[in-house]
């Protein structure tokens, strides 16, 4: 090696050696452009984007392939569809109704077949779903024709979630051992149903709603227990065609802050069973709530109970129905209620007030005590109303000459009028079966408006035919 090679060798080492010595201020000033060069925005980049994606690094774990110690297969989500038709029947504990559910989607249609008997099962829905017998309801016919759904023993029938909501139609459900299970019970949901039936057996109501909405229409209701057959509690309840038999109560409301609850239409015929059993029977009994709420009652045959309507704490109006057998037509213990154009056969009160404001206009009252009772705290408007009863509408008998006396009707005060006249056979025989006079008959009243004869001081009618009219309080009497 010559000496110009060994030149070259250490000034290349002393190059690189400089190379590799940086002052503080260089190092500084490089580290912050280079910083700013990754802050700074490309606005070049964000007007014109590159077309191809730059690749993405692989992470750590593929979880999709990573077989754990904890790993476990998800359940492969079942194929849903818009419409799905199940025949279930003669397959009790087959699940195969609840698999139907799970199948449809949401918004979707589930078509109930039940050739070879009733689909046992309990429906837990969670999405909006219409369910549908596929075929018809026919009232005369609804025990054989129609597809049923029964609920095993002690669950219900229909469970909705809340903010659910759920048409149901042409379909009977069952429940004949029910237990302390309701037949269909919603939380916050909307229940819809429409030509549909119940056949329930138990110690809950055959229609549990909670808050929410319940709009039941074209609907038979047979419920053997001692709770009301419909509750709905904090509900916006909408009943139309509905009838009601074998449960010790009919509805009970507690209308909320959704609306006003309607009854239209509605047949509640209740057991007939004494006070002194159970509960109290009572046909609608209207709750209060923290909001106070209003219901409307419409066309409606409330027969068979011990209160025909009962009023708690609400804003109530009763109008066009009919309350027979019973003791008491309508009860208003707090709160409001508007009692228009109802006739009302019953044994005792045609409308009691215990507290709060009654207005009682243009109704019917047979066979009644008293028309009307109020005490202390009630207030009662009336006017307009007939009463046809033996016990309330007997007259009092007013000397007008020596030994003759004239009958007179008294009391009311403005509030009724007590009727004379047979009760309208009309009105009842075909509603009510059997027809019976509640009205006092007088002996011999006939003729006495025709001016004939006279009554002693006991009530027995005295003909005479010799005079008429005013003639008979002047003339003929002992001592002439």
């Amino acid at each position: 090696m010559n000496i110009r090679s060994l030149a070259k060798a250490s000034l290349l080492t002393v190059f690189a050696a400089a190379a590799l010595v940086v002052l503080p201020e260089t190092a500084d000033a490089q580290v912050a452009a280079r910083v700013e060069a990754q802050t700074r925005p490309n606005f070049g980049v964000l007007l014109d984007p590159p077309t191809r994606s730059r690749a993405r690094s692989h992470r750590r774990y593929d979880y999709g392939r990573y077989r754990g110690p904890a790993w476990r297969p998800l359940p492969r989500p079942p194929l849903q569809e818009e419409v799905v038709l199940v025949d279930c029947g003669g397959n009790p504990g087959s699940g195969a109704i609840e698999s139907a559910v799970q199948r449809v989607r949401p918004g979707g249609t589930l078509i109930i077949r039940a050739r070879a008997g009733a689909c046992v099962g309990w429906l837990n829905i969670d999405k909006p779903l219409t369910i549908i017998g596929d075929s018809g309801f026919d009232p005369r016919r609804w025990d054989a024709a129609t597809p049923t759904l029964q609920a095993p023993d002690g669950l219900p029938c229909l469970t909705v979630s809340q903010g659910v909501r759920v048409e149901v139609r042409d379909l009977v459900f069952a429940s004949p051992r029910a237990g302390d299970a309701a037949c269909v019970v919603g939380y916050g949901a909307e229940i819809v149903m429409s030509r549909v039936g119940f056949r329930h057996a138990g110690d809950e109501a055959a229609i549990y709603a909670d808050g929410g909405l319940l709009d039941l229409r074209d609907a038979l209701i047979d419920a053997r227990t001692v709770a009301p057959a419909i509750i709905a509690d904090g509900t916006v309840a909408t009943l139309y065609e509905v009838a009601v038999t074998g449960s010790q109560s009919g509805v009970e409301l507690t209308p909320g802050a959704g609306g006003p609850s309607t009854l239209s239409s509605v047949t509640l015929i209740g057991s007939e069973q004494p006070n002194s059993f159970g509960p109290r029977a009572i046909g609608v009994i209207v709750r209060a709530s923290r909001d106070y709420g209003q219901a409307a009652i419409t066309n409606a045959k409330i027969c068979g109970y011990v209160e025909g309507v009962a009023v708690e704490g609400a804003s109530v109006s009763v109008s066009n129905s009919r309350i027979c057998k019973g003791d008491k037509g309508a009860v208003l213990y707090n709160g409001e209620l508007l009692f228009d154009q109802n006739r009302v056969r019953v044994n005792q009160v045609g409308v009691a007030a215990a507290s709060g404001r009654a207005v009682v206009t243009n109704n019917s009252f047979a066979g009644v005590r008293d028309a009307l009772y109020a005490e202390e705290r009630a207030s009662i408007q009336a006017r307009g109303n007939r009463v046809w009863s033996r016990d309330l509408c007997r007259p009092r008998f007013e000397n007008r000459y020596r030994d003759r006396y004239a009958p007179s009707w008294g009391g009311g005060n403005g509030q009724y009028d007590c009727q004379l006249t047979p009760y309208p056979r009309d009105w009842w025989e075909a509603e009510d079966g059997q027809y019976a006079d509640h009205g006092y008959q007088l002996d011999g009243y006939d003729r006495y408006q025709q001016g004939y004869g006279w009554y002693d001081r006991d009530g027995r009618y005295v003909s005479d035919d010799r005079y008429r009219g005013d003639d008979r309080w002047s003339r003929g009497g002992r001592g002439w």
